[in-house]
């Protein structure tokens, strides 16, 4: 990457990611029953630790980190906050992550943070308000200097920034002419904004929310404007398979999962694969695809 640190880019070959990651076909009667073929982009099986999309919107913000504090935010089960631990652990970095709520702070911490706290992470608690302006500058001024971290470079929640999402674009580029819709869980947009721009005309992007409240498809448009200069590719969201919203999961849902995992072997994280896959086998029962579709499902991340 031009203009960027030699050593810092060695330091995140020696990580050994698994690009391109593989694509495999699967054969599940509940598409091809409808004259559709499914493939899997597996994504998990790029690094051990720094999984599937979480690679490929560290790896240009680390490079670009330059060996300062990289700090970040994310609420108390963020797979982006323990993906950026682990980054900081296994880079030798020192890394801190901002937590939504305050009033976690008193409680012990549950899994997710303490896997952060073992891989080094400093841990700061804010209060959900605080957090809702944590963009605005002297919000985010404010927590730097209690942090004394006013040279931190800044990774915002979910990782999704200019840099991530041109990232991203290589994950379009490896499907090349693959499939002809290309699906995935979304959480902040920034890994859909730069598939879409990475696919081969003729190619469209699907994103599953795991989150409601309809505000992505602006947010995917203003990351999309920031990393290229204007919109890029054909994509579009389906908002109604997230659950209940983030980290929300159900029976239907565990029974979905785990069925699919019996089939074909493949560990199903539940808060963002399961919901893109249980969509997927929806919108394949309502003929949204037509025959002779082939459809590529990002697997974006395991099993905690």
């Amino acid at each position: 990457m031009a203009g960027t640190d030699t050593s810092d880019a060695l330091d995140l070959d020696d990580l050994r990611p698994r690009l391109p990651s593989p694509v495999v076909e699967v054969a599940d009667e509940r598409f091809g029953r409808h004259g559709v073929r499914l493939l899997l982009k597996r994504d998990d099986l790029i690094h051990p630790e720094l999984i599937g999309n979480k690679w490929r919107k560290l790896a240009p913000n680390l490079t670009a980190a330059a060996g300062r504090t990289v700090l970040t935010f994310g609420g108390a089960y963020s797979n982006h906050l323990r993906a950026t631990a682990a980054a900081g652990r296994l880079l030798g970095r020192p890394t801190v992550g901002v937590v939504r709520g305050q009033e976690l702070a008193d409680r012990p911490l549950n899994p997710s943070l303490a896997r952060c706290a073992a891989d080094g992470m400093r841990l700061h608690f804010v209060d959900r308000s605080t957090y809702r302006r944590k963009t605005e500058p002297e919000t985010l001024a404010g927590i730097l200097r209690a942090l004394a971290a006013e040279d931190a470079y800044v990774v915002p929640e979910g990782g999704s920034n200019s840099r991530a999402v041109r990232g991203c674009r290589a994950l379009g580029e490896e499907l090349g002419g693959h499939a002809d819709v290309v699906a995935l869980a979304c959480g902040t947009g920034g890994t859909l904004a730069g598939l879409a721009a990475g696919l081969a005309p003729g190619r469209r992007a699907l994103g599953i929310p795991v989150l409601k409240g309809g505000f992505l498809p602006a947010g995917i448009s203003a990351l999309q404007h920031h990393a290229f200069g204007g919109p890029r590719g054909d994509w579009s969201l389906d908002d109604r398979f997230h659950f209940g919203g983030y980290a929300r999961t159900t029976p239907e849902l565990h029974a979905f999962a785990e069925d699919f995992e019996q089939r074909h072997g493949l560990p199903v994280e539940r808060l963002y694969v399961a919901k893109m896959l249980y969509g997927l086998v929806a919108l394949a029962d309502e003929a949204a695809f037509p025959r002779g579709t082939t459809v590529a499902a990002v697997i974006t991340g395991a099993p905690l």
